[in-house]
């Protein structure tokens, strides 16, 4: 099929021959394009959108090709959820309870430890109603060792694929969403266990921890001078073993009981010899449990940062460990076998997964468990080689090679050992009865959802069928041929063939002209379907209006004929205005604006599409997104403000222009042409007179001009060290030939250079306006001291004689002096400076705490970070200034072009009209702006600009800069004009960081084993650990 343009180029061919008069019923059903030929599915690859009985490519392939049952529905198998056989039972990740997991996994696999909560009493018999639980109530644990028989009852006999921890998560009060120190988290819950099972009456269930976890050992201090021994006995539940610097488990345990020497300051108090003498001190184990818990220190407090880090070297272990060498009293059984390994993967402490492999005490086999996920290792082994290449390390430390029955892990951060000689039990633990009926429910009810989830697959496979057919079915009656037709949006018919969205009422309202027809520019996004479909389409899903062959708009189609025969004759009237302009025109022609002649063809297409423009705007897109009629008019504003053809020669009191550098003479032939285009263009005669009114307005402008020059020369003549900035007197160095100095404001001296230096652009200054350095009692706003200093850039000193000169060119509303006069008798030596009008504290002081306040109260003011090396500051190749709260208005920016001015005030002030609205009042806001410009601070290399708030924090501020400067907040020292910043809490403003500061960054070095970003993001978090949870209400 052909290209779009193509088709809408045969369309309207017909155009070129007929009139618009002679439009008859054929033409318009071309113009509509009824009568081109359907393409056929597998010829045509893609729908052509100017083709309206084009219906392949619509989205029909996926109810034409072969059935697919999962498209019907989105729901998962059920049987997917359910507990694959021989397979133990997952818990859900609640966000970050990973730790959790692992931990409940590992204790639920200790068949001593679960048999002695199966015995603990239950508050379940206030549950039950007769034989069985109360239907309408669901069961809450009251206790924890509820919460825990109840869950590990539902991981042994549940048939879900994974169960929801989340009760007895939430009754130890833990946050889901923060990882927690599963250590730390593994020693509190078996003091909370311990603690609550101490009240049983039962000693089996009441002793389990203790028999299960707890041994003793004893700290032994041997007095070097008399050998006297002092022990202090310990339990414990677990070994904390240090791996910095070792390869082996048994390198740690060594270190562990390694005998340490006390001496010099750290010697020992000796009761037997009554003073301080040498000693040695070591750890002696007494009893070991028969499940042996090994914590290897992984998480270790950094010193330099102040924050944990991850310890990622490899630490071997084997599966049977003899631990008969290590305690003191031999001949027992102390030979173990691993039945546990707890795996952090990642490589930072404040963020990872927790995961476990523990072996089944039953059938020896190894199994992973994964939150939700368990997975059996092949072969009855443990393997850890998948978890340890899943997060490689910053060093390429390579793995160590393993012998039989050994393993080597950088993620292990617990092992598990239980007692070899102890028996395996031959039968299964068995769960009690008011436990079982509580899982025989909750596995009723997982029944009950999978024959629902089953059913509603059922059902949308059954509809999906139906509606396919249906579909199907009506597919094949789209095409219209030569029966009754109507027309029908592409866009609409997608969304009928895309099961993904809901399919909406037909809404042809943006496809109508204005005669209420449908467009014939719209027809590119139409399709013409039979009148059996149009109806069924109507009656389920409503909408209209309906476009049948009566929509066929002839008003339109002779209009737009209209418009393609004018502009086929504007291609020949174009070549021949051209002409016609080449040849020289000396009298009898008419004044044509060069702007206008070098567009008007442009303007006359802009004229004949003016009506097709104003149908398309009435028209957005399809099924009722119509433009917003706000936006419309502010369109047809900016189009009415656009100049017609020849009014580019009006002056403004409509008349011809005065300026013939803007308008050419053109014949009679050539306007008569152009007429034809714009009938209403203004006509200008090559005999008519410019505007009288413009030539006496530029005579006078002539004349005012002449008269600026004159007195910008006379005051230059007269200010020359003023204008130069020459010989210029000084309060701090007060000028010994004379005693009184006159002020008037910078910015009045500022405007008076613009002026002298452009008079013809800018007006002459009439007024030297001291009143803006006045309070609105007419007291002076500045202090001696401060004019030497911060203000002196706010003020201008004169000489007597400039000052009697200022006062004749000048309007002087109020004169500003200072007089120095020796001192009186008491201090004759003193000299004092008095002002004339005094100083007015009251507003001084005003003015000074609303300056303060201002600078402690900004918002997204710019501040610069300036890293330096080695406590030095580079400061070469200094980078432009950035331009974030520039005050300079476009005119003055020009004008600093212009003039190349050297001094920085000139081309940093703002424009004088504003300036000249200054009043006691608005005073203030005028210091801020002369502030704010003559303390711009240039960037430097090295250096970065900030926005900020005086509200935020330190430590907010140091997340910014290591976003810009990557840099974590832990390696970050900053200080500001020598001050050390510390204070993570205090904001900005009260540290003293005001707008245009510059804060020193320098750098520690990064550590070894550095985490990623977004874990420095949680660094920058206080660490609370458990507080708050019930692991510390016992």
């Amino acid at each position: 099929m052909a290209p779009r343009l193509q088709l809408e180029k045969a369309a309207w061919r017909w155009a070129e021959t007929v009139r618009p008069e002679e439009v008859s019923q054929e033409h318009i059903e071309t113009a509509y394009r009824i009568w081109l030929e359907p393409c056929i599915r597998g010829v045509c690859r893609r729908n052509c959108k100017g083709n309206p009985n084009c219906l392949v490519g619509i989205g029909e392939h996926i109810w034409l090709g072969e059935i697919d049952e999962n498209s019907f529905h989105n729901i998962d198998d059920p049987n997917c959820e359910r507990r694959k056989k021989n397979s133990f039972v997952g818990l859900t990740n609640l966000g970050a309870t990973c730790y959790v997991n692992t931990f409940l996994q590992v204790w639920f696999l200790n068949l001593e430890l679960r048999q002695a909560l199966y015995l603990c009493p239950s508050t379940c018999s206030d549950y039950m109603m007769g034989d069985g639980i109360q239907e309408e109530k669901d069961y809450e644990p009251q206790t924890i060792c509820e919460h825990l028989q109840y869950l590990f009852a539902l991981l042994q006999n549940s048939n879900r694929r994974y169960i929801d921890p989340s009760g007895f998560v939430k009754a130890l009060g833990l946050d889901t969403g923060q990882q927690q120190d599963a250590q730390e988290f593994s020693k509190l819950f078996m003091s909370l266990l311990e603690d609550t099972l101490s009240k049983q009456k039962n000693p089996d269930v009441r002793n389990i921890v203790q028999q299960q976890f707890c041994g003793e050992y004893a700290y032994v201090t041997v007095c070097n001078q008399c050998g006297r021994e002092s022990k202090l006995l310990s339990k414990f539940y677990e070994l904390e073993l240090n791996i910095q610097g070792h390869k082996q488990l048994t390198d740690c345990i060594s270190e562990f009981l390694k005998e340490e020497k006390l001496e010099g300051d750290n010697r020992y108090f000796c009761e037997n010899c009554q003073s301080k003498q040498n000693a040695t001190r070591k750890i002696r184990l007494l009893s070991l449990p028969c499940t042996l818990n090994l914590q290897l220190m992984r998480f270790v407090f950094d010193r330099q940062t102040g924050h944990k880090k991850k310890l990622n070297t490899y630490i071997g272990f084997s599966e049977i460990l003899d631990m008969e060498p290590y305690v003191e009293h031999k001949g027992g059984s102390y030979v173990y076998e691993l039945s546990a390994v707890l795996i952090h993967r990642g490589v930072s402490a404040y963020s990872g997964h927790y995961i476990a492999h523990v072996k089944d005490p039953q059938s020896g086999e190894w199994y992973k468990f994964n939150d939700e996920d368990i997975e059996k290792m092949e072969g009855k082994k443990l393997q850890l080689g998948i978890e340890e290449d899943l997060e490689p390390a910053k060093s390429q430390t390579r793995k160590p090679k393993c012998g039989r029955g050994a393993h080597c892990s950088r993620n292990a951060y617990m092992l598990v050992y239980r007692l070899q000689t102890r028996e395996r039990p031959g039968t299964p633990i068995q769960v009690p009865a008011f436990l079982q009926e509580l899982v025989d429910r909750d596995n009723s009810k997982f029944e009950e959802w999978c024959v629902e989830m089953a059913e509603m697959r059922k059902q949308s496979v059954d509809k999906g069928k139906a509606k396919h057919e249906e579909v199907k079915e009506l597919y094949q009656r789209l095409p219209a041929g030569a029966e009754p037709y109507e027309f029908v949006s592409l866009e609409w018919l997608q969304k009928w063939l895309d099961e993904s969205t809901p399919t909406k009422p037909i809404d042809n309202h943006a496809c109508l002209c204005s005669h209420d027809k449908l467009h014939p520019d719209k027809i590119s996004i139409m399709k013409r379907i039979s009148e059996y479909a149009a109806d069924i389409f109507y009656s389920r899903y409503g909408g209209g209006p309906r476009l049948t062959v009566k929509a066929l708009c002839k008003e339109c189609v002779v209009e737009r004929c209209r418009v393609l025969r004018l502009k086929n004759q504007l291609n020949e009237d174009y070549k021949t205005v051209n002409n016609l302009l080449k040849a020289t025109v000396k009298s009898d022609g008419f004044w044509v604006g060069k702007s206008s002649l070098r567009s008007w063809r442009q303007l006359a297409l802009e004229q004949l599409d003016e009506q097709d423009g104003d149908a398309d705007q009435s028209n957005g897109k399809m099924n009722g997104n119509t433009l917003n009629k706000d936006e419309s008019k502010e369109e047809r504003k900016e189009d009415e403000e656009e100049l017609n053809f020849n009014e580019d020669i009006l002056c403004p009191h409509g008349e011809l222009c005065i300026s013939e550098n803007e308008r050419r003479l053109v014949s009679k032939e050539a306007w008569s042409k152009l007429q034809q285009y714009f009938p209403k263009a203004p006509e200008f005669p090559s005999y008519k007179e410019c505007c009288s009114q413009c030539k006496i307005l530029e005579r006078e402008g002539e004349e005012n001009e002449a008269l600026h020059k004159m007195i910008a020369n006379e005051q230059k003549t007269s200010l020359p060290n003023l204008f130069q900035d020459k010989n210029r007197p000084c309060l701090s160095n007060w000028p010994e030939e004379t005693d009184v100095l006159y002020i008037v404001s910078q910015f009045f001296v500022e405007e008076w250079r613009k002026f002298v230096r452009k008079p013809t652009r800018c007006s002459p200054v009439s007024s030297v306006g001291n009143s803006a350095l006045l309070c609105p009692h007419g007291g002076l706003m500045f202090t001696f001291a401060s004019m030497t200093k911060e203000d002196s850039k706010l003020i201008a000193l004169m000489w007597p004689s400039e000052w009697q000169m200022i006062q004749k060119l000048f309007v002087v509303d109020h004169v500003i002096k200072i007089t120095r006069t020796e001192g009186g008798d008491a201090h004759p030596s003193e000299t004092q400076y008095i002002s004339e009008p005094k100083l007015c504290p009251e507003c001084r002081e005003g003015l000074l705490c609303q300056q303060q306040r201002d600078l402690r109260e900004y918002t997204q003011a710019t501040i610069y970070v300036h890293k330096v090396v080695d406590n030095k500051k580079v400061m070469k190749d200094s980078a432009p200034e950035l331009n974030v709260s520039s005050s300079e208005t476009e005119e003055d920016k020009e004008e600093a072009k212009l003039d190349g001015e050297k001094d920085p005030d000139f081309n940093q002030s703002n424009g004088g009209t504003k300036r000249q609205k200054i009043s006691h009042q608005n005073y203030i806001a005028y210091q801020k702006q002369v502030i704010r410009r003559s303390m711009r601070h240039r960037k430097v290399r090295g250096e970065k600009a900030l926005l900020v708030s005086a509200n935020q924090t330190l430590k907010e501020l140091k997340i910014q800069i290591m976003h810009a400067f990557s840099v974590a907040p832990f390696d970050q020292n900053l200080s500001i004009d020598g001050k050390v910043l510390s204070d993570d809490c205090a904001t900005l403003g009260t540290l003293g960081v005001i707008p245009e500061s510059v804060i020193l960054l320098k750098a520690d070095e990064p550590i070894a084993d550095y985490a990623a970003m977004d874990d420095v993001m949680q660094v920058c978090m206080p660490e609370e650990g458990f507080k708050g949870t019930g692991l510390l209400g016992h």
